[in-house]
């Protein structure tokens, strides 16, 4: 696998285990779900006992190393619930484990959602064969949905179990992992049921700037690695904005009252320049960081599948500002705030960072070089 484009891979790891149904009514899906994890585990290594072999790659060497090194600076300065993860590693083959169905109505960007035990409404479901998927985006598309079938590599059991670290994403950059790996390890140490959207937008964030504080620590703020996670957090930001503006553009439209032929009609020259709009931004971001939207054909559906990972981060971003730009600090902070308002976590960010100060200089090296307004922004209603 080639290095580059975290943030489908981001989409791809997912915290799987909800679109996996940790139950659900179906005892093959069930069983088929249990199986495959239970394989990942019982194929489980040590990181230590790999990294003893002799002919062990360079590259691998190192990736693994980053993620023993981020595991301990997780766990003793961002303060995520680490435990036994990601201390082993699984030998698997590059095909997908699962094949992520999302659906959304056509005049709408309120997904589909199914219903699982423990981990609530979730906007996504995972199957075993691409076939099945697809039979069910079928399925879905001739009750007028919006769909869109995605591989997923990986899946989080959101710390039930010890969740070992997957051979195929060892073809990251170093630095696409260790932000990777925060993300997981947000999911392990909080999640707030039925808000997709709000867990993996907030583990987005906390790998971002999770990077940026492990490589500036253990390289120096300076060095080419943080320079290259500071690249990933602007281009998840940037990336951020340019789907808070084609959202914004789409819920005019889809909140007008018109019938529903017209808002069909009037969508497709919204989608030709959401499309438009990427292909501006596209040579902005990062080299590691780079998106799939310009390879998709855009519908509510694959929207919202990036929607789901990089909703207002600014206001993230803000909140990291108003707590003295301490990441530990800012990740205690935003599990309060969910806490305290589980059904409007994204409105309790926002007004929490309503008075943040502007962000640093650009010659302050924790701060990507980027145009930011010096608040958060009340996120639109979906």
């Amino acid at each position: 696998m080639r290095s580059g484009n975290v943030g489908r891979w981001y989409r791809r790891l997912a915290a799987c285990a909800l679109a996996l149904g940790l139950a659900g009514c179906d005892a093959g899906y069930i069983s088929r779900a249990a199986y495959e994890e239970t394989r990942l585990l019982w194929n489980r290594q040590p990181i230590a006992a790999v990294l003893k072999k002799k002919d062990l790659p360079a590259g691998i060497r190192a990736r693994l190393e980053t993620v023993l090194a981020m595991r301990g600076f997780a766990a003793d300065r961002l303060g995520l619930n680490v435990g036994g993860a990601y201390r082993t590693v699984t030998n698997v083959d590059s095909r997908a484990i699962v094949w992520v169905v999302m659906a959304a109505p056509r005049n709408s960007l309120e997904p589909h959602t199914w219903w699982f035990p423990i981990v609530g409404n979730v906007p996504y479901r995972g199957y075993f064969s691409h076939a099945d998927a697809n039979a069910e985006a079928a399925r879905l598309e001739a009750r007028g949905l919006d769909t869109y079938v995605r591989p997923a590599v990986a899946f989080s059991s959101l710390g039930f179990f010890n969740d070992p670290l997957l051979s195929n994403l060892l073809g990251l950059h170093r630095v696409e992992l260790a932000g990777v790996i925060a993300h997981e390890l947000f999911h392990r140490t909080y999640f707030l049921a039925s808000d997709v959207m709000f867990d993996e937008s907030a583990a987005t964030f906390v790998g971002g700037r999770g990077a940026i504080a492990f490589y500036s620590a253990t390289e120096g703020p300076h060095s080419a690695d943080a320079e290259a996670a500071r690249g990933i957090y602007a281009s998840d930001l940037k990336f951020s904005r340019f789907l808070l503006h084609e959202q914004a553009r789409l819920l005019r439209l889809y909140q007008s009252g018109l019938p529903e032929s017209e808002i069909l009609r009037r969508r497709q020259p919204i989608f030709a320049a959401i499309a438009a709009d990427y292909g501006q931004l596209k040579p902005t971001l990062s080299g590691l960081e780079r998106f799939d939207l310009d390879k998709e054909k855009i519908n509510n559906a694959v929207l919202l599948s990036y929607l789901l990972y990089f909703h207002d981060l600014r206001n993230f971003a803000a909140l990291y500002r108003i707590n003295h730009r301490d990441p530990r600090a800012t990740i205690q902070r935003i599990i309060e705030l969910a806490k305290g308002s589980p059904d409007d976590p994204f409105g309790a960010i926002w007004r929490a960072s309503r008075n943040a100060p502007p962000r640093a200089s650009h010659n302050d090296p924790s701060i990507a070089p980027i145009a930011d307004s010096s608040s958060g922004s009340q996120p639109p209603k979906k």
